[in-house]
């Protein structure tokens, strides 16, 4: 049986570029290379598009050299159903000219993006036009998952549980800053936490118990977005995560985790150098698996998280986080992490699913997702063409019966 050939798509311009390399590196050596053949395609910070062997070891990326031997340049063919990963290289002779070489014809790419321009429903739109499958969720659910602001009011509409929030935007601030504050003060008691909009990997969050700490919670907050969602902050909160396999309605979800912190916010440093390695990403955050939070949440929480996916119609592998009121035991959701940390591989690991079967899953999923997406007629034809004339008047068309 022929090897599928597996396109790992990583890195990109986004502030969570250094942690995609590590979930990319993580799956990468997981697949099972009796069965997947694995063409690793690095976008750098500049948003340029590499292969080569090369990039199958961290050391690459210490000092990433594009010059480095091994290393290609190569863009995606857009025609549809392709999957070719296009290298150009200048001819020689006289009459030299671009040469063009097919470097791998991808059957499934998996997107490993955490953040802008790969999370967000960009690059999901990117493999649509070209007509390949994708292990991650769709154009909707990931824009919507990317943007914390849009994502509340998603949830808030479709009944579920959320904190209460308000959004300011980074032009409102620097012309009204002292306005910002006092809205905030009107709709919402300290404490307060504050997000980027549209980033992840908890960059740039703050935690604010007065005006003073929010104003230093806003101004950090609105160097990585111009949009900033401010939400009610619990006291010492439970958190819990699960994740979430599936398609099309069928759906399951893994072991429950509650990340362990240190302060009032779980910052960067705890969720991805507290371990022994930073090279193990989220694997090496402190956890507790499965704890006890009592049957009854712990099912609350497996039903929400299976009612999430489906309402925004993801695919593949998902994380959604919660808080619990310590004082209420009020489940709150936090977000929805559409192509999460490490793939939360060690969420289904607990579960007896390997990270290699886990691959599996996900690509048998996205093969699934393509081949539903291909029984579409995209092919109507009217005759609107043979009922329109363009008249003498520029811009102006004169159209028959239809």
């Amino acid at each position: 049986m022929a090897k599928k050939m597996l396109g790992v798509l990583y890195g990109s311009r986004s502030c969570e570029h250094e942690v995609s390399i590590i979930s990319a590196l993580q799956l990468m050596r997981a697949a099972d290379r009796e069965k997947y053949d694995v063409t690793p395609v690095y976008i750098t910070q500049n948003g340029e598009w590499y292969t080569g062997e090369k990039l199958l070891s961290l050391e690459t990326y210490n000092q990433f050299d594009p010059y480095r031997s091994g290393l290609k340049r190569v863009s995606l063919d857009l025609t549809a159903g392709s999957g070719a990963l296009l290298h150009y290289s200048q001819g020689k002779g006289l009459f030299r000219g671009l040469t063009e070489e097919v470097v791998a014809r991808i059957d499934c790419f998996i997107p490993v993006f955490h953040g802008m321009h790969g999370e967000d429903g960009s690059m999901q739109g990117l493999l649509e036009l070209a007509n390949v499958p994708y292990t991650s969720t769709g154009i909707t659910g990931s824009a919507i998952g990317m943007d914390k602001i849009t994502m509340k009011r998603f949830f808030r509409g479709m009944g579920y549980p959320t904190l209460p929030g308000v959004s300011a935007l980074r032009s409102g601030y620097e012309k009204a800053p002292e306005a910002v504050l006092d809205q905030t003060e009107k709709e919402l008691s300290y404490p307060v936490i504050v997000k980027p909009a549209a980033l992840g990997s908890s960059i740039g969050v703050g935690w604010a118990e007065n005006r003073a700490q929010l104003k230093e919670a806003l101004d950090l907050a609105f160097q990585y977005d111009r949009r900033v969602l401010i939400e009610k902050g619990l006291d010492h909160p439970i958190e819990i995560n699960c994740s979430v396999l599936g398609f099309d309605g069928e759906t399951e979800t893994s072991a429950l985790e509650m990340p362990l912190s240190s302060g009032e916010v779980l910052d960067f440093a705890q969720k991805y150098l507290g371990g022994s390695s930073s090279s193990k990403g989220m694997a090496s955050m402190g956890r507790i698996l499965n704890p006890d939070i009592g049957e009854n949440t712990s099912q609350r929480i497996r039903e929400l998280s299976r009612d999430i996916f489906t309402a925004l119609d993801c695919k593949g592998v998902v994380r959604i986080d919660y808080m619990i009121d310590r004082k209420t035991d009020e489940v709150y959701i936090t977000e929805i992490n559409t192509i999460p940390g490490s793939l939360s591989f060690y969420l289904w690991d607990k579960k007896g699913v390997s990270y290699a079967r886990l691959i599996d899953r996900m690509v048998e999923l996205a093969e699934q997702a393509q081949r539903e997406k291909d029984q579409n007629n995209f092919a109507y034809r009217s005759e609107i063409l043979h009922s329109v004339r363009l008249g003498g008047t520029k811009g102006k068309l004169k159209t028959g019966k239809l």
